[in-house]
Formats: structure tokens, C-alpha cells, sequence
């Protein structure tokens, strides 16, 4: 792989564990559309996974204080039961259908009306919200947009908002990686080179979060996390035409 793309790959890493770290979402949504750029799904989900996990980790472990454990564990509960039956299935998408389901999520989930969208902090829904989204996950490669739609509606402040979604994240993260794993063996062509140098990154962009969320009001966290999201999505369904028209 040419000098140019890594530095292409490190910077992405780098800004996207930064952005994640900020808002608890969107950066994933970047660095998987540019990792599939340059990998097939199977390895791409791999390595995102990979990435991931400890850039959620190491939010989580910033943020440890903040955590609602009842609502991971209930979510944890659910995702067991949907990576069983994901699992018996054995469904691996192809590219023009994890850019389309990255691309439209976020405007499914406007078209919603307000009373129709549930409440993470409602009696059982983190079970139901763990085996959604694990079925999401695994369709699209992230669940963190879905996975807000649970969160929107809540009284929880961002600090708390970030933390629980960061352990959560790591679950789903390694429950996708593990997924994609079984399914590809000794197909998929990881380049191992180039996971620690990127979880390195990773975890370098999640320490520079806390000093822009700490400044940042929880109204002007919902309103920048808005107007990323949109704008990537815009671009992915983009990228999922040209694809189709390819």
C-alpha cells in the first residue's frame, strides 16, 4: 500500500476517533466509508472493529463515572440474542448495501415522528434497543446512528449520553468483529501491519475529545451532531449510485 494512502488512512483514524470522542457517533461512519475504499467488506469490518474497540474503550474508560450499567447490561442481553440468530443466518452485505444503509438510517429516522421515537431510559427498552441494533450493526457495519434514536428523548446530560454509549459501542464492536470473523476465516486479507499503529491513533484521537466536550454545551452537541451526520450520509448515498450505476 503506497506511503500516500497510509498517511490517507492514519489521518482518517486519527480525526475520526476525535470526532467520535466529541459527539459519540459519526467519526465511525467516516472512517468505515474510507476503509471500505481500499478493503473488501469482510476485512474492512474487521479492521474497523478492531479500531473501534479501543477507541470506545478508551472513551469509556474516561468517561467510567458517568456510566448507567443497568442500561448496558439489559443491552447486552438483547445483542446475545440477535448475534445468534445473525449468526445462524450468516448474512455478509456487499458494499453498495452497507453505503445505502449508512446513507438513508439517519433520514429514516427524521421521517419518525417525535411521540413515535422511544426512550433508552424506558423499563425494557435497552433489552429491545441491544437486539435491534446488533441486527443493524451487522447489516450496515455501524449502529451508533440507530442506536441514538434511543438516546434522543432521554434526560440524560452528554457526558452521561457519551459514556454509556461508549460501552455499549465496544460490545457492539466486538460482537461485529467476531461475526465477521467466523464467517470469513481464512478468507479475509487483514493487513495485521497496521492494527497497532491504528489503535495508537485511535486512542490519541479519543484523548483529545474532553477538551471540546467539556466546553461544549448539551444543546450544541445535538445541533453539531445533527449537521455531521447529515452531510456524511449525503455523501454515502452518493457513493452507494455510483456503485449501482458501476
Amino acid at each position: 500500500m503506497p506511503l500516500s494512502t497510509l498517511a490517507l488512512l492514519g489521518g482518517t483514524i486519527l480525526a475520526t476517533s476525535f470526532l467520535s470522542g466529541v459527539f459519540g457517533m459519526a467519526g465511525g461512519m467516516i472512517l468505515l466509508g474510507v476503509l471500505l475504499n481500499y478493503f473488501e467488506v469482510a476485512a474492512a469490518m474487521i479492521l474497523f472493529s478492531i479500531i473501534q474497540i479501543f477507541a470506545n474503550g478508551w472513551r469509556a474508560l474516561q468517561w467510567r463515572d458517568y456510566v448507567r450499567w443497568p442500561i448496558f447490561l439489559w443491552y447486552m442481553l438483547g445483542a446475545a440474542i440477535s448475534f445468534a440468530a445473525m449468526f445462524a443466518i450468516a448474512f455478509v452485505p456487499d458494499k453498495i448495501t452497507v453505503f445505502s444503509t449508512l446513507g438513508l438510517m439517519p433520514f429514516a429516522i427524521e421521517l419518525l415522528p417525535a411521540r413515535a421515537r422511544p426512550n433508552i431510559e424506558w423499563r425494557g427498552m435497552p433489552f429491545v434497543t441491544g437486539m435491534l441494533t446488533t441486527v443493524v450493526q451487522v447489516l450496515s457495519g455501524i449502529g451508533g446512528l440507530f442506536l441514538d434514536i434511543f438516546f434522543q428523548k432521554s434526560l440524560l446530560d452528554r457526558k452521561t449520553t457519551i459514556a454509556t454509549k461508549a460501552v455499549i459501542q465496544s460490545l457492539s464492536h466486538v460482537i461485529r468483529g467476531s461475526y465477521f470473523i467466523s464467517l470469513s476465516g481464512s478468507t479475509v486479507h487483514l493487513p495485521l501491519a497496521m492494527c497497532l499503529p491504528a489503535i495508537l491513533l485511535a486512542i490519541g484521537g479519543t484523548m483529545l475529545a474532553p477538551l471540546v466536550l467539556e466546553r461544549m454545551t448539551d444543546h450544541g452537541f445535538r445541533q453539531w451532531t445533527r449537521a455531521i451526520i447529515f452531510a456524511v450520509s449525503a455523501v454515502y448515498l452518493a457513493r452507494a449510485a455510483s456503485l449501482a450505476f458501476r
